[in-house]
């Protein structure tokens, strides 16, 4: 890219892309974008299953040509939501783990160093990071776990969220399209390793906290990923779920499992009838299946207090006895 090209390209960021938001519309003109802001919300709403009010203020906010971070655990429908968000608006959707390993060259760009030697450091040869890209294309730069960053890495996004432009040595000034946005992600769950974040950073960020959704959402979403159907694929939904949450309740569990668990639950179990020969819930052979099926997919995503002097297994196991063995027992006449 030559400096011709950054300031063309400069140039048409100030025009505006085709069906995107303004990044920042004017007061007055607020009336006038209500109802393209409540079709938009009307057709990714199709997309999710539940999160009405988590859509409805994450796209207020980007919508506003604000920067946010979505902070909650895995599994809560933060990467769908921004998916159906920016397939809605027809921008691109950029990833970024966050990690010890991504630093601001690998963040912005660098030069092609093959390229460098045979023709000395030029605007041509340089290569763009996902934030460059991002900002060229009027893209979402989602940045997961993003206080796991070093802290410079972080700081390189300062200027690109309240400029909307990042200046490169030997590249020039790249401005961003309107409808680019920097969107953090964080699992407040999970502190180790992770670095504070700044006040410069948490001053350009909003923030909106994503917990769970309810029993029937997340029953919703199972039934919808897995196809389960019949009086056997409901209860092993219904099931599924259950013990699914009850991860999270378990006073030596830190962190339960999202419904990721609970999908990939389902879909085990699910074989598993079929290889054992289960057709019914009722049968005695159902709740040790159930139980098999919530070792393979659960023991690995339920995160243990450090003090706790147990096991991934023995919880379940418990969280099973408890679904299959007292409930029934309590819920018995007499």
């Amino acid at each position: 890219m030559t400096n011709e090209q950054t300031a063309e390209r400069a140039a048409g960021a100030d025009a505006g892309a085709p069906g995107s938001a303004p990044a920042a519309p004017a007061a007055g003109a607020a009336q006038a974008a209500a109802p393209g802001i409540v079709e938009q919300h009307e057709r990714i709403a199709r997309h999710l299953v539940g999160r009405e009010r988590e859509l409805e203020l994450t796209l207020a906010a980007v919508a506003a040509g604000r920067d946010i971070v979505l902070e909650g655990p895995p599994g809560t429908s933060k990467t769908t939501m921004l998916t159906a968000i920016t397939a809605e608006w027809g921008i691109p959707l950029l990833f970024v783990e966050g990690n010890a390993d991504l630093t601001p060259a690998k963040l912005v760009g660098h030069h092609n160093p093959a390229r460098v030697l045979a023709e000395d450091y030029n605007a041509d040869n340089f290569v763009a990071g996902p934030l460059v890209e991002a900002m060229q294309q009027g893209g979402f730069l989602y940045i997961e776990e993003f206080n796991r960053a070093p802290e410079d890495t972080l700081n390189t996004l300062l200027t690109a969220m309240a400029d909307r432009s990042i200046a490169i040595p030997r590249v020039g000034r790249i401005r961003a399209v309107p409808t680019f946005r920097v969107i953090a992600s964080m699992n407040p769950y999970d502190n180790i390793g992770t670095t504070r974040l700044s006040t410069s950073v948490h001053d350009r960020l909003n923030r909106l906290a994503v917990g769970y959704q309810d029993e029937a959402a997340e029953a919703a979403i199972v039934e919808l990923r897995t196809g389960a159907a019949g009086p056997l694929g409901a209860k092993l939904v219904a099931d599924g779920v259950a013990v699914t949450r009850a991860t999270r309740r378990h006073p030596d569990v830190r962190q339960g499992s999202s419904v990721r668990g609970a999908i990939d639950l389902v879909l085990v179990a699910s074989e598993l009838a079929g290889l054992r020969g289960i057709r019914s819930s009722d049968e005695e052979a159902y709740p040790p299946l159930v139980l098999d099926a919530m070792i393979v997919a659960l023991s690995g995503r339920i995160h243990l207090d450090e003090a706790a002097e147990t096991s991934p297994e023995q919880v379940l196991r418990e969280i099973w006895e408890d679904r299959f063995v007292l409930e029934p027992h309590q819920a018995a006449p007499g």
